[in-house]
């Protein structure tokens, strides 16, 4: 395939707004951890690191061997461990790490353990008012260090979470961005969607087209064809698609400066009106997702948005995806709003907020059948109503 990536304008943000929300994404971090008395906390999470200071280098190697961390008190310098470069947003000092992974530092890790304690201890007994530290998933070897030294310990991903829940103005400027970048891929995607292709080679358009246009990544291979649309979550696969075959992706793409474009579509490969079953399920998950996106308004509990979503056709009501709504941001984030039929074993309640951005989902296909739909869109919600913010067609034909 030859494929021509155009470059997407990137709206005009200047250093000073930048740093603005920068300023903003720590402020708010800062803020969760005063409510919950938190002297420090301790990032290692690569999303985490980008949210705090924008740090974004080796993201995913990060993901799964934590050289770096970050050192956030409550009030006082951040310190920064392990970075390359030197010109993060309110990083005031940078250090070498100590190592607590076993690719840095071999099967043993109490050593690095104990030399990683006694710097945090030190740390806290300069900047810090109280015993509290909230720390991300690392060896369990420093919890238990630090809690032999009297320091309460707590998950530093709970403070995240809540910080990132709100955007600011510049916050979702990045995300409209990223969804123009992702909706371009799409369409690209669609005008190539012919017979004899494999569904990698499909889904390979978006990650060029994502990173040609200086985004970061994709969070797994989310397209599927044909008989391998139903059940849902199965992977692009070498499989070859085949003219008349159902197409189902779900973008789960990272844009520019990490924000996120989380959207799905379902077509027919070389078009046409599909057959009945195809038909059928594209109206079903059409509906859910309207008539969902309607339900959200500001003020709105989880437990009342789950209680009054769109009523699933029997057929489909055992097969369905594993929420109804969730938040979105730097990837997917708080809150995750389930089914009815899964609230009382998985459901928590919240309240819906101005300035969160919902992903609103469906997927349809019958238990056992050979088709399935999925789409999705992701709106804000304003101090008053919803905005959708992703805009890529829906299939007409197969609108009943």
């Amino acid at each position: 395939m030859n494929i021509a990536t155009k470059i997407i304008p990137a709206p005009k943000l200047s250093d000073q707004v930048l740093k603005d929300m920068c300023d903003y994404r720590l402020g708010r971090l800062r803020k969760s951890m005063a409510e919950k008395n938190v002297s420090l906390s301790i990032l290692v999470n690569p999303v985490s690191l980008r949210y705090a200071i924008d740090f974004d280098e080796f993201q995913l190697f990060q993901s799964h061997v934590p050289t770096c961390y970050l050192f956030v008190p409550a009030e006082g310098p951040l310190v920064m461990h392990g970075a390359t470069r030197r010109n993060f947003p309110n990083v005031s000092e940078y250090r070498r790490p100590y190592f607590i992974s076993p690719f840095d530092s071999g099967f043993d890790l109490n050593n690095s353990a104990k030399l990683f304690t006694e710097e945090v201890d030190s740390f806290m007994k300069e900047y810090c008012h109280n015993n509290s530290i909230a720390i991300e998933r690392i060896t369990p070897l420093v919890t238990q260090s630090l809690q032999n030294l009297g320091y309460q310990i707590s998950d530093a991903e709970c403070l995240l979470e809540k910080a990132k829940v709100i955007k600011c103005e510049t916050e979702i400027e990045c995300i409209k961005h990223t969804i123009a970048i992702a909706e371009y891929g799409m369409k690209l995607m669609q005008e190539n969607t012919f017979a004899g292709l494999t569904e990698r080679q499909l889904w390979s358009i978006l990650h060029q087209v994502n990173i040609a246009n200086n985004g970061s990544w994709i969070e797994g291979h989310m397209l599927s064809s044909g008989p391998r649309t139903n059940p849902w979550l199965q992977e692009a696969s070498e499989r070859v698609i085949e003219t008349g075959d159902m197409v189902a992706l779900d973008t789960d793409l990272i844009g520019p400066r990490g924000y996120m474009a989380d959207i799905s579509r379902s077509w027919i490969c070389e078009g046409g009106r599909g057959n009945n079953e195809q038909r059928k399920a594209y109206q079903h998950a059409y509906d859910e997702v309207h008539f969902n996106i309607d339900a959200i308004k500001p003020g709105i509990s989880f437990s009342e948005l789950s209680r009054g979503a769109f009523q699933r056709n029997k057929i489909y009501k055992s097969n369905n995806y594993p929420c109804v709504y969730h938040g979105a941001g730097l990837t997917d984030e708080y809150p995750k709003i389930y089914y009815q039929e899964d609230w009382a074993r998985d459901g928590y309640d919240g309240i819906v907020e101005p300035n969160m951005v919902l992903c609103v989902e469906s997927y349809s296909g019958a238990e056992e059948g050979e088709v399935g739909v999925k789409l999705e869109q992701m709106v804000l919600v304003t101090e008053m109503e919803v905005e959708v913010l992703s805009h890529y067609p829906f299939e007409d034909k197969l609108i009943q």
